[in-house]
């Protein structure tokens, strides 16, 4: 799965109360029987996990003209990432298994995630990286006490490396899409309950980055789960913003294809700003177009430019530290807001910031 932004170093365990402590220590004793130690490390994932700061942006919504906009602050994860509510939930379910260990591929976040989530259940954790990319977390993946090995030209390259590893060398298989895609998508479908509950309904439209398109498939398994229950009064609009011309999704949208097709690989142009949203292939890609489709949104290709500027605001006006490509998703809502003026309403975008 992508990585959306260079997140916050794992936190210092000198900050965890005595009872999570407590839930660490008897989730990694493999002495104990296999139900306790689930419980345990249920118990710590629910306190480290989920429940991200929901902030009002005024600065925002002065500059862009729009009443109200919301960043859901994914940043205040463990690891810096939305990546750790999959991490914690691909643990839990190999722990259950009885797994060795888990193997994964990772462009730098899902990495550090993943690492940090089988340390605290004591687990074995191999992270392959393309052999091409620069991934700048990958000294954070290594601080983890995950194994790193190098193996494919790309991201996909990386997930059939990773995917022949947990084969061979009887590893559970974390990576996206195929048997854990339900399981991903019930854990980012958390981002909708969180952003519901916060405002008390569903806002009128829903932005995020987009590359895989998990994020965004389980936004709206969240919001259409609300919505049949009778919670929510209405289905928001759902936004994905990627790199211009380099993400299948955003191509299918513009072009009104209905399927979600591969790009052709030797067209994607990596840059340290856009790397972490380009893929030829979106493992989730059909899910997140369709979402897109099916509640009147849209989807938005950006310039390097334009995301490199918009963290400079964040970080000048509200003292957000966010990587570029973590603003895919803002930067796509305000796009859609400039070519057709969306009504006075709420609007929320997902964001891997922190506050500084």
């Amino acid at each position: 799965m992508r990585d959306l932004l260079v997140g916050s170093p794992t936190p210092p365990l000198l900050h965890l109360s005595a009872e999570t402590r407590s839930a660490r220590s008897a989730c990694r004793d493999a002495s104990l029987p296999l139900i306790e130690r689930l419980e345990a490390f249920e118990d710590v994932w629910e306190s480290e996990v989920g429940d991200t700061s929901l902030v009002r942006v005024r600065s925002i919504e002065r500059a862009f003209g729009l009443r109200q906009v919301f960043l859901k602050l994914e940043g205040d994860n463990p690891t810096g990432t939305q990546k750790d509510r999959i991490a914690f939930a691909q643990v839990y379910d190999a722990l259950r298994r009885r797994s060795r260990g888990m193997v994964l591929a990772t462009c730098g976040n899902y990495g550090v995630a993943a690492g940090y989530a089988a340390r605290v259940a004591r687990l074995r954790c191999v992270a392959v990286l393309p052999a091409s990319y620069n991934a700048p977390r990958a000294p954070q993946i290594a601080a983890t006490g995950a194994e790193i090995r190098r193996e494919g030209e790309d991201y996909e390259g990386a997930v059939a490396a990773a995917r022949r590893i947990a084969l061979d060398e009887g590893l559970y298989d974390a990576n996206a899409g195929g048997a854990n895609e339900d399981l991903q998508l019930r854990a980012y479908r958390a981002i909708a309950y969180e952003i519901f509950d916060e405002l008390r309904d569903a806002p009128a439209a829903v932005a995020a980055p987009v590359s895989n398109g998990t994020t965004l498939a389980g936004l709206h398994r969240g919001f259409l789960s609300l919505e049949r229950r009778g919670r929510s009064s209405h289905m928001p609009r759902l936004i994905g913003g990627s790199a211009f011309r380099m993400n299948p999704i955003v191509r299918a949208w513009e072009t009104g294809d209905p399927v979600c097709s591969d790009l052709e690989p030797t067209r994607i142009r990596e840059t340290t700003v856009n790397e972490p949203l380009v893929n030829w292939h979106a493992i989730d890609g059909q899910r997140a177009l369709d979402a897109i489709r099916e509640t009147d949104g849209a989807a938005v290709g950006l310039s390097d430019r334009r995301l490199r500027d918009l963290a400079r605001m964040l970080r000048h006006e509200q003292g957000l530290i966010v990587q570029p490509a973590s603003t895919a998703g803002l930067a796509a809502l305000l796009e859609t807001h400039q070519r057709n003026p969306l009504p006075p309403a709420r609007y929320v975008a997902v964001i891997t910031a922190r506050s500084e």
